[in-house]
């Protein structure tokens, strides 16, 4: 098959819809499909990568990387105030993704990821005035109008562009079936659920030994107001036995400044690192913690890294902290652990032959 993909972010970017792309773009290809891929620019020499998927074609988007805006000062809320009300500068895909695209046609199928969700837009603006594809899936993360984890919503007026892009595409793809709520009820049918996908057989983990003080980690971002680490915190400080806690994150040394000092060295602050990285280190400890969204439209993916180290998870609340089940963690008892998701089902071999059933 013929593949066109337009993605926001690609490897070696280190976020869920990267990982989304990567996978997708390798296995598609491992298959004997070729791919076109189109990315905003990435300063990365791909040299290597394409020599080992050489039925992969990479081409560029938006011309740079967006700037890094600080998060304090003028700038910052200037910045703000455009995305908010003008989704700037996610907003170019709309007006640019007309051209970029105008020579690209007869494939068999295009998907298109978001975020950023105005990819979606700029696909919708020129999807079936062009034979672009016979067939185009909309890949979402999360919803766009539907969001639970922002504390802006959305501005009423970009429900025409949401719209627009429902109507034109042939199926919209979401990661878990309670994530359909945060569509409009008129284009769910279209919508398929196609989890997120990983190469297992790439993964290769240590054995776990118990360690010698209770040792657990988070890993990912924290949101003010929805996910937010205070009451676990609080809880920690209170703990009297030793413990490690290990954060990765890349807003982890704000949200747990206040408590560096109290906790000491139980708690180590990290940046994001590559899955590749990450999941042997993970592997190694005694649990996992998650905290949850407030909300089933939108469910974490670190999940499904998560279950590939076996080590149990215990998922707590912004507002509710299940003191007496971390305490049990705390000792070695895991009874209450979240229940086992079926891992098969993010293999990403199937993950993509749902996609090819699209066209079929």
């Amino acid at each position: 098959m013929k593949i066109l993909i337009v993605s926001g972010s690609f490897f070696p970017i280190n976020a869920p819809r990267a990982f989304r792309t990567t996978e997708l773009v390798k296995e598609f290809v491992k298959q004997g499909h070729k791919v076109t891929l189109y990315i905003p620019y990435i300063e990365y020499d791909y040299s290597a990568f394409l020599k080992k998927y050489s039925n992969v074609k990479i081409f560029y988007t938006l011309n740079k990387e967006k700037n890094v805006v600080k998060s304090t000062g003028l700038s910052y809320k200037i910045s703000r105030i455009l995305n908010i009300f003008l989704e700037y500068p996610e907003v170019e895909y709309y007006f640019k993704l007309s051209s970029i695209l105008k020579n690209e046609k007869d494939y068999d199928l295009l998907i298109s990821i978001a975020v950023p969700h105005p990819i979606h837009w700029g696909i919708g603006r020129i999807y079936k005035k062009r034979k672009i594809a016979r067939t185009w899936v909309a890949d979402c993360g999360d919803p766009y109008m539907g969001v639970k984890t922002v504390n802006v919503p959305k501005m009423f007026y970009f429900k025409w562009f949401e719209k627009l892009w429902c109507k034109k595409c042939d199926y919209i793809s979401v990661p878990t079936i309670e994530s359909i709520s945060g569509y409009y009820p008129e284009f769910r049918n279209k919508i398929r659920v196609i989890p997120q996908g990983f190469d297992f057989e790439a993964i290769t983990l240590p054995e776990y030994k118990r360690n010698s003080i209770p040792t657990f980690a988070y890993a990912g971002s924290f949101i003010k107001g929805r996910r937010e680490p205070q009451r676990l915190m609080e809880f920690l400080c209170s703990v009297t036995i030793p413990f490690k806690f290990l954060v990765f994150s890349t807003n982890g040394e704000a949200f747990m400044a206040p408590y560096k000092e109290k906790l000491g060295d139980k708690l180590e602050c990290m940046k994001p690192i590559s899955r590749v990285e990450l999941l042997p280190i993970i592997a190694k400890m005694d649990f996992l913690i998650n905290i949850g969204n407030g909300t089933n439209v939108q469910t974490p993916s670190k999940l499904i890294d998560y279950t590939l180290t076996k080590r149990p998870i215990l998922t707590v609340q912004t507002d509710d902290m299940k003191s007496e089940i971390f305490n049990e963690f705390l000792i070695g008892n895991y009874e209450h652990r979240d229940a086992d998701i079926n891992i098969s089902d993010y293999d990403i071999r199937n993950i993509v032959q749902q996609f090819i059933e699209l066209c079929e």
